[in-house]
Formats: structure tokens, sequence, C-alpha cells
């Protein structure tokens, strides 16, 4: 792209890492170098995405390029929105106070716990029998 200044921001999710290069003004998105309507289907997690950019009040003032791989698509959509309310909040710092209250700036820490030996699952064990 010919507009070279941009706020970089990580958001991350499960195993999915979104690397967000957010830029001030109008443009095109993209996803993994697709077009954002491409690379999303599923209108609930346009609502993921777009959710730091209403809750901060600039929908329409920013374009993004992130690069994301890892886990799902909703996984995915969520790393990407952490990385924009990160972004967002390194290039004006007051949208803070407009984030944090709706957990935008919140790390969701949980993963897929690990199989344990002797169990089917992570905590599923064989069925008991009594006698």
């Amino acid at each position: 792209m010919a507009d070279t200044q941009y706020v970089y921001a990580l958001g991350k999710r499960k195993t999915a890492v979104a690397q967000v290069r957010l830029h001030a003004g109008e443009g095109s998105s993209t996803i993994n170098a697709r077009p954002f309507n491409e690379y999303i289907t599923r209108s609930d997690l346009f609502e993921v995405i777009h959710a730091p950019f209403k809750a901060a009040g600039v929908m329409g003032k920013y374009h993004f390029e992130i690069t994301v791989r890892g886990s799902g698509e909703s996984a995915q959509a969520q790393a990407i929105s952490l990385g924009i309310a990160r972004a967002l909040e390194k290039s004006a710092p007051e949208m803070r106070k407009l984030l944090k209250p709706q957990g935008l700036l919140k790390r969701d820490a949980r993963k897929v716990e690990r199989k344990k030996p002797g169990l089917h699952k992570a905590r599923k064990a064989i069925q008991w029998s009594k006698r």
C-alpha cells in the first residue's frame, strides 16, 4: 500500500494469532491478502470484528491489513477483534475508556485442555461398573 503510516497490534485467541496493521482513513480492508468480505463469510463474525470500531465510535474512519493463522474462523475473528481494539488504543489512548468496559481489551486465555493418559479425552474416563 502507498500509505505506510499504521499502528501495529497483536491479538490472540486459542491458537489463532492475528497481526493487525491499522491505517487511518478510508481504504480497503484485507485479511490474509484477501478482501475482508471474502475471508469472513458468517454474519455474526462481522459483528465480532466490527465491535471495537462501534464501541469507539470510529466506524469507517480506519481500514486494516491483517495476517491471521491458526485455529478456526470463530477464534480467528475474536483474535482479530482483540488486535483491532489494541491498535485503536495505541493510536488514541483516550479510546481505552470506551473499549475497556465492554471487555474488548481482555485476552480470553481459555484453550483446549490436554488429554491425560488412561482417559478417553481430557476428563472423560472409561465407564465405571459397580459390580
